[in-house]
């Protein structure tokens, strides 16, 4: 079943948090545990210390308030508080998506042709901003992997590319040129096809909100935030590394990888810390972003600091 995004969603009809995590806690009362549970929930925050053996963080979900209105998605301003403020008669509806590059069927698809067939998946993942914030957020979608394999890329694709509407009419940060529009993000075929990788439809069981990228967004959740890119039009696959936008608009500032790492710091700021949205104290920041066991192999023998 496929998530149909509504453009506005009423108070009324957003899964309270507690009934969300209720359910969870149901199932896994009632023994449903294994492959249930790991759609339910995510296996993914168990980790309790990181290499300095810090005290594990706070893992309490964000409230859908402070997921929803505290967003950066410059197609609609770049204040935190603009995306919800301008989005919210973004049509996501009919919404089609490019398939091109290194891929056996080239064309354009529908949003439900897309996804058609593909399992959905319930994860709730840490969020790490490149400006030292974060949030802990339960998204809703399919497996990038899952998707990738529907895709059929042929041998000859290494990297994959994903492309943001650009449409100023709807989306009046695209009218300055604080970035060279479209929005275009980008990452390595064996990166994509990580089982935390996702294509995210939802949150919190609800259509994801305009503001949050709707109707098709990229999360990676051991990359900085601006890795995911939101209202996807276009996926193409390549041989050759994409130029992707943060990389190419300030260089020093915004790597291809963008791996969370602590110890490299942000040219103007520490990202040893980090303040979690809704929390008063910072805390420290877990290398990739706390998944480290689960992905640090696929950068083996790469020098971190200068492939930041």
């Amino acid at each position: 079943m496929h998530l149909i995004h509504k453009p506005d969603i009423p108070s009324s009809e957003i899964t309270d948090e507690s009934l969300f995590f209720g359910r969870r806690k149901f199932l896994s009362a009632m023994g449903f545990g294994g492959a249930a549970m790991a759609v339910a929930s995510s296996p993914l925050l168990a980790c309790t210390n990181d290499a300095a053996g810090q005290a594990s963080q706070d893992e309490k979900p964000n409230t859908w308030e402070e997921i929803t209105t505290y967003n950066n998605f410059y197609e609609f301003g770049t204040g935190k508080g603009d995306p919800s403020k301008n989005a919210g008669n973004f049509r996501t509806r009919p919404w089609t998506v490019e398939i091109a590059g290194e891929v056996k069927k080239p064309g354009t698809m529908s949003f439900d042709d897309l996804l058609r067939g593909l399992p959905t998946v319930e994860r709730t993942y840490r969020h790490r901003c490149v400006e030292a914030w974060s949030m802990v957020v339960p998204w809703n979608g399919v497996l990038l992997k899952d998707l990738i394999a529907k895709l059929e890329p042929t041998g000859n694709a290494k990297f994959i590319e994903f492309t943001t509407l650009l449409d100023p009419a709807q989306m009046p940060g695209q009218r300055s040129r604080v970035l060279d529009w479209p929005y275009v993000e980008g990452l390595r075929l064996d990166e994509a096809m990580h089982p935390l990788s996702m294509m995210v439809t939802g949150i919190y069981g609800k259509p994801v909100p305009n503001q949050n990228g709707a109707p098709l967004r990229l999360v990676v959740p051991w990359k900085y935030g601006f890795k995911g890119g939101k209202s996807i039009v276009k996926i193409r696959f390549t041989e050759r590394q994409p130029a992707t936008t943060w990389n190419m608009a300030i260089p020093s500032e915004y790597g291809f990888y963008a791996n969370v790492n602590p110890t490299v710091d942000h040219p103007r700021w520490s990202q040893g810390r980090e303040r979690r949205i809704g929390k008063l104290f910072q805390q420290p920041t877990l290398m990739f972003n706390g998944y480290a066991d689960q992905v640090a192999s696929l950068y083996a023998g790469m020098d971190l600091r200068r492939n930041y």
